[in-house]
C-alpha cells in the first residue's frame, strides 16, 4: 500500500511539473512576434528520490535584425541590454528597442519607461541620429552641426541566461546573473531597426508534442495506480 501511495505522489509531482513546463511553452509561442523577446527554457531535472524538479533558463541568443522606418527604433547587434527606468524609479533591462518620444520629449519604451538616465529630444529638433556607440545627436536645422544630447547605455551580465522575466518584455537581475556592467567602446547599436524574437516556433511545437505525449502517459499511469489502489482497498474490506 505504501509503495502504491509513493507512485501516486511521484506522478502527481511529475504531472504538476509538466503542466508548469506547458505554461512556459505556451508563453514562448504567444511571444513569437514580440520584439526582442527571449525564450524561456524550463528544464526538467530528475532527483535521486524519483521526483522531478524544474529549472528556468533564458535563451540569451540574439534574434535576427529587422529593418524599420521609425527613427526611434534601435536594435542591439550583439550582446547586452539597455537599462530602463519605470515612473516609480525601478530599473530593469531590455533589448526591445521599439522606443518613442514621450510628451515631455524624453526617449521612452512603449510602456513609458525612461531609457537610460534620460535622453531628451528638443521640441524643435530638425532630426536626430543614434550612432552605433549609443550617442544620440540632435540637429536644429538642415545645416547645423550635431549636438550630443545623451547616450543610450548598454550593459552586460556574467550570466545573462540567469536573468528572469520582468515587466512587459524586460529582464530583472538575479543572484546568479550577476550585476550589470557598462559596455564601453562598442559599436553595436543600429538605428532604424529592431530585433526579432529568438523563439523558434518549430522547436516549441516539437516540445509541445513531446510534452503532450509525456503528460498522457503520466495521467494513464496515475489512472492505473488509482485502480490498483482501489482494488487493494476492496480486498482488505
Amino acid at each position: 500500500m505504501y509503495n502504491m501511495q509513493a507512485v501516486v505522489r511521484k506522478n502527481i509531482n511529475n504531472a504538476s511539473i509538466q503542466f508548469e513546463k506547458l505554461g512556459y511553452i505556451a508563453n514562448n509561442m504567444a511571444n513569437y512576434n514580440t520584439v526582442a523577446y527571449k525564450t524561456n527554457r524550463f528544464e526538467q531535472i530528475l532527483r535521486e528520490d524519483g521526483y522531478v524538479d524544474g529549472a528556468i533558463r533564458t535563451n540569451a541568443l540574439k534574434g535576427s535584425i529587422k529593418i524599420s522606418k521609425n527613427p526611434y527604433d534601435i536594435a542591439i547587434d550583439g550582446e547586452g541590454y539597455i537599462p530602463v527606468v519605470s515612473p516609480d524609479g525601478e530599473v530593469q533591462y531590455t533589448r526591445d528597442g521599439s522606443f518613442k518620444r514621450g510628451a515631455n520629449g524624453y526617449l521612452l519604451t512603449v510602456d513609458d519607461w525612461m531609457v537610460g538616465d534620460g535622453i531628451k529630444i528638443p521640441a524643435n529638433s530638425y532630426k536626430f541620429e543614434i550612432r552605433p556607440n549609443g550617442d544620440v545627436l540632435n540637429y536644429d536645422n538642415a545645416g547645423s552641426l550635431p549636438e550630443k544630447i545623451g547616450t543610450i547605455p548598454i550593459v552586460q551580465f556574467d550570466s545573462p541566461e540567469s536573468l528572469e522575466q520582468g515587466h512587459n518584455n524586460k529582464m530583472v537581475i538575479t543572484e546568479d546573473s550577476g550585476n550589470p556592467r557598462i559596455v564601453k567602446n562598442e559599436e553595436n547599436i543600429r538605428q532604424y531597426a529592431t530585433e526579432v524574437s529568438n523563439t523558434n516556433i518549430y522547436d516549441e511545437l516539437n516540445d509541445l508534442m513531446r510534452l503532450n505525449t509525456s503528460m498522457i502517459a503520466s495521467l494513464n499511469l496515475m489512472k492505473v495506480a488509482d485502480d490498483m489502489y482501489n482494488k487493494a482497498i476492496n480486498l482488505n474490506q
